[in-house]
Formats: C-alpha cells, structure tokens, sequence
C-alpha cells in the first residue's frame, strides 16, 4: 500500500525496471536508475545532517537529476524547496531564510547565483550544498557538503523512511502582497488525493508518454510528476528553449509522441498565434489539459477543431488546494467564441462552495466568492498563522466535506446547469502566464526604490498570450533621475521577470479620487487607452519617463 510519494517509485522500479521513467534531451532514465540514484542520493543528504523535517532547497533546472532530487529528500525523510533559479538572488535569499534549509542541491548552471547568494549571507549555519554534477569552484565561501562522486559511493538499496502521508511533502512558494513570498505546505496525502483520483478519471497507464512543461516550482508539474511516476508511464521533460518557441514546441508534441499535454492556458494561446497546429495533428495525442487561468474560448475551438481525436479538461484549483479542485470534461466545440466554459464539478473528496459575505450560499445565478473544502486543502502557510487563519477559515455547513474551507478570492457563480463559472478577482492578484502575482508584491519592491515618491500597479488585460499585463505609474522624487529602464533594472534585482511591469507611467502626480486615495480604475483607464494607441492629454506627465502622454488628473 502506498503511503508517500516516493512509494510509487519504488512500486514501478519493481515492476517494470527498465522501463523508460523520466526523459530529457534525448537521454532515458530508466525506474531502476530512478530508484537507484534517488536511494543513493537520499543517504547523501542523511550524511549530509538532514534530519526527518528538514527542508531541502533545489536550486536546479528542470532535468532527471532535478526529478531524482526530488524523490532523494522525501526519502530522506524531508521536504523539498523549488527554487526558481530565474528569480534573482535577493528572492531566493528570502526563501532559503524562511524555511532554513539543511541543505541545498545545486550545480554548475547555478554556480553564479550561489555565489550572489553567499555575497548576501542567505545561509544558515548549518547549511551544505550539494552538488548534482561535478560541482563548481565558488570564488567566496559557502558551506561545505557532497558532490556526485561522494553520492556515487552510497548504497542504492531501499530506504527506510519513517515519514507517513500527512508529512509534508514540499513548500511551494506563491507572490505576497505584502512583498514576502507565501510558502504554501503541500503534504503528501494532498497530492495522492489528486494523483489517485486523475488516474482513474483520465485512465492513465504505463503506456502514457507525458509532458513536463511547467517548471518545478510550479503546481502543474506535480500532477505531471506524480501522475506519470505513480502509472509506471513515460514523463518527458519539455527543455526551456523549446517552450518560448511555438513551432519548435508543436515539434516536440509530435516527435515525442506525447498521449498528455498539460500546461497553462498561454502556451496553447501562443500556439495558436503562430497557427504551428496542423489539422489532424499530433496523432498519438489522447488528453489535453489545462489548468492556471482562463483559456478563451477562440482558443479552444481553434484546438478542438483541429485535433478531434482529443479530449479537452479544463482543471482549476490554487495551489493552497493542490493543484486542482474542479474539472470539466468539454463535451463538444463551443459553438460561438463567447460561449462560457465552466470550471465544472470537485474532484473526488473535493467541495467547491460560492457564499456570500456573511459566508451564506448564494442561489443559482448569483454571484459569490468561492471556497473550496476537502482533501486537497494545504495546512497552510510556512511559518505563518497570521495569513493561514485570514484564508483557512472553519467550515460553517458542512464540517463533513472537512473542516476547513479556503477562501480563493475569485468570484464565482453557480449556474443554472449546476456548473460553477468564474467570474474575476475580489483582490489585486492577477494571473499572466499562469503565474499567480499580486500586485502588492511588486508595488512594494517599488516603494524600495531610490528616486521614487509615490507609485501605484494595476494591471490590464493585454490581449496577448499572458493574459492580463502589469503596469506601474510612478511619480519620482523632485530631481530624481528615473526612467522605466531605470525601473526595471532595480526591480529585476528583487523580483523574477515574469512579476516585471510591461507598461510604465511618470507622473507629476497621482490620480485621486474623492477620498483622496489613489484612482485605480483611472489608472486602468488610461493603461488601456495608451495600450490601444488612443492619443490622451500631455499636461502632467513627466518628460522623458515613456508615459505616452498621460495627464495627471484629479478624478471627480
């Protein structure tokens, strides 16, 4: 009986061996060398001081090693830390001191940023690194640890774990709107839940060839992961250069042979944009999933249209509720581009629940706020009662759907057919790319810039494949030399790129409304007209800032 994560490994390593388990750039893992070299590894770490509970910080691209790795700290008895190795030092600074790893795995392609982080003393005193290569002379001390010879010297028989299902199995980190980084806890029962359910619902097997688009600190990949581990089929990593090129990405669907495809909704979008989907094609192509945000509907009939074969599963769920709660099977193409899809029914053991304020439910075609209860629901946040108690709240209807439900901050209706649709957002986080943002997080680093007085982020719909675009108006200090290039070099600093503003406005002054509080929707407004060319008044704007025109304004 599986009990963790890391069983499923062990379960197919003795099942079919050889049987091709994780492939990238054309190199074969078989479930033996998996189960081998995670074993190996897993006693590495134990060497190394980890102790059951311990974190263990991967600051690796998406390869196999990155997958052993993986698999090395659950059976270490720890928890693994996704790191993003695109994110610049000072946020993985800030992610290594709240979870104070034991140890960390790196390797030469992150040697660079090991070092910025030793410049920013981001380790504690116990710290190893672990190298998953031949490792990298650091030019500035940072604590010892193993390198891949001294991991090939341990033995590679099974483990004795001692963790059960409710430890916990990772820490995913998630923007904060107060700038800090949310730690999501992620045990292991949540994603058995979810791994167990979709197997059955989607019949996965070993004779599956699945994709790994999303990188590592991303929810998606953990049902691409587990899902394709625990059903003895074949994960195939998708390498970066390939994912930002849509003719090379519909290649790699084809040659690989792929039967799953799961990604968030601006890779299909950004397929079509380029049209690089035959008709009829990727053949071999059985499911297609997708789950992160909104898919448009234009987008779907353009995929339904030309792959019949295949069928289509819109997922949804925050990554406090382990990677999807909901699912709808698409019966039939939309029959108009402005049809709604819905985010459908709970996944087993799962409830979804649309309440109004006073969290009563609202009746068929009234609009509430959704919460989710069930088996999915992390713990909560990483050191952090205070945030876990604002969105972690008692069940008050029906404590045997769980005990807890967790508040998402979307809107939600309940339709007439019984299906629940989204409708929008009640805060300031956004989704653009699948990445969920809030846009606190990066008004806050704004605030830490020199030369800025006052400065507000919105966000508009970009009518591109990101979804929805980031933009900052500033108003800079009296002398102060600032521009968006300017800007976005300082940001860059403490934030990943895919949290950098698209658009910018310099202003003499911030909008107000009658309140005197910034006017966001003006903001807004005025985003959306200099993004649609539409000319606008000149006054008030500062010279030089790129603000395309924009008046500073009071707003009546």
């Amino acid at each position: 009986m599986t009990t963790r994560l890391q069983d499923w490994l062990a379960i197919q390593a003795d099942r079919r061996p050889d049987a091709p388990a994780v492939i990238y750039r054309g190199v074969v893992a078989s479930y033996r060398e998996m189960e081998e070299r995670s074993n190996r590894l897993a006693r590495a770490l134990q060497a190394a001081g980890c102790t059951p509970g311990d974190r263990v910080g991967l600051l690796l691209p998406k390869t196999i090693e990155a997958i052993v790795a993986m698999f090395a700290a659950l059976k270490a008895d720890c928890a693994y830390v996704p790191l993003d190795t695109a994110s610049p030092a000072a946020r993985i600074e800030r992610i290594l001191q709240l979870c104070e790893c034991r140890c960390v795995l790196a390797e030469q392609s992150t040697a660079a940023l090991l070092n910025e982080l030793a410049d920013s003393s981001g380790w504690t005193a116990d710290t190893r690194i672990g190298w998953m290569d031949s490792g990298a002379a650091l030019s500035r001390g940072t604590p010892g640890g193993f390198c891949i010879q001294d991991i090939d010297q341990f033995p590679s028989n099974a483990v004795n774990s001692r963790h059960d299902a409710s430890a916990t199995a990772h820490i995913l980190f998630t923007s904060g709107s107060t700038g800090v980084p949310k730690g999501v806890v992620i045990t292991h029962a949540n994603v058995m839940h979810f791994v167990d359910w979709a197997i059955g619902y989607f019949g996965t097997g070993p004779d599956d060839r699945i994709s790994c688009h999303p990188p590592l600190h991303f929810d998606l990949s953990t049902f691409d992961i587990y899902g394709t581990i625990a059903a003895g089929a074949q994960l195939h990593l998708v390498p970066p250069e390939v994912s930002i090129l849509p003719h090379r990405l519909a290649c790699f669907i084809r040659e690989a042979q792929l039967t799953q495809w799961f990604s968030v909704p601006s890779v299909l979008q950004h397929l079509r944009k380029f049209d690089v989907v035959r008709p009829n094609d990727f053949p071999a192509l059985r499911r297609l999933l997708w789950c992160g945000e909104k898919l448009s509907t234009p987008t779907l009939r353009y995929w339904i249209e030309r792959l019949p074969h295949v069928s289509f599963t819109n997922l949804y769920g925050p990554t406090e509720a382990t990677i999807a709660s909901s699912y709808y099977r698409v019966p039939a193409c939309p029959g108009s581009d402005d049809a709604e899809i819905p985010i459908g029914s709970p996944c087993a053991g799962e409830s979804l629940l649309v309440l109004d304020q006073k969290l009563n439910p609202v009746r068929r075609g009234e609009i509430g706020e959704l919460y989710i209860a069930g088996v999915g629901l992390s713990p909560g946040y990483w050191r952090d009662p205070v945030r876990t108690r604002a969105v972690f709240l008692p069940n008050p209807h029906d404590p045997s759907a769980g005990e807890r439900i967790y508040r998402t901050g979307d809107l939600a209706r309940l339709g007439e057919d019984g299906m629940i649709y989204l409708l929008g957002r009640l805060d300031s986080q956004i989704k653009s790319r699948g990445h969920r943002i809030e846009l606190g997080e990066v008004e806050a680093a704004m605030h830490a810039v020199p030369g800025v007085a006052e400065v507000a982020v919105v966000a508009i719909e970009s009518g591109g494949v990101e979804g929805m675009s980031i933009c900052c108006a500033y108003v800079p200090l009296r002398d102060a030399e600032v521009s968006p290039s300017v800007l976005t070099r300082q940001l860059a600093r403490t934030l990943p790129r895919y949290m950098l503003p698209a658009r910018w406005m310099g202003l003499e002054a911030m909008p107000r409304n009658r309140n005197g509080k910034t006017d966001r929707p003006l903001l807004e407004q005025w985003f959306r007209k200099e993004a649609a060319g539409v000319p606008l008044a000149t006054n008030g704007a500062v010279s030089g800032a790129g603000a395309s025109g924009i008046a500073a304004v009071q707003s009546q």
